[in-house]
């Protein structure tokens, strides 16, 4: 929702991936909430902490997603059905060919599940968000890989 937790997250995971698979080039990335609680914050200490003992610097500020991204982007990505439904109802551009899916219908062990907030959780629960992401964008990534 506010974008300083589980979506810079994924970006930096699936950043990660792009980068290490040489495929960088082929990507443009970036995250947005559905609301404005934190526009221009970087992301969560205990994000960025987690995220840094997995080797990956989250460096994002907090944005909210605008209608522009529904033509700039090929994919959305969703945490979870709350923010899901929200971006259903921000695409208002119905000639827009973007794909929306939820994060987890990526995942191999729980597809279309929620990626949890860890926000009222402690070091567990981020490395948790951590877990499922990984597995998820490494998913996202191998099935865009096989479209091309």
């Amino acid at each position: 929702m506010g974008n300083i937790c589980r979506s810079p997250l994924a970006e930096g995971i699936f950043n990660a991936i792009i980068h290490n698979n040489k495929t960088s080039h082929l990507f443009e990335t970036d995250s947005a909430g559905t609301s404005d609680y934190h526009i221009g914050e970087l992301s969560d200490p205990r994000t960025r902490n987690n995220a840094k003992t997995h080797g990956l610097q989250l460096v994002h500020k907090a944005r909210q997603l605008k209608s522009e991204d529904f033509t700039d982007f090929d994919y959305l990505i969703a945490m979870d059905d709350s923010n899901l439904k929200s971006i259903l109802e921000l695409n208002q551009n119905k000639e827009s060919k973007v794909k929306i899916y939820k994060m987890r219908f990526f995942d191999p062990t729980n597809q279309n599940a929620d990626v949890p907030d860890p926000w009222f959780g402690g070091e567990k629960g981020f490395e948790e968000v951590f877990q499922i992401l990984e597995r998820s964008c490494r998913s996202f990534y191998n099935s865009l890989c096989s479209e091309k």
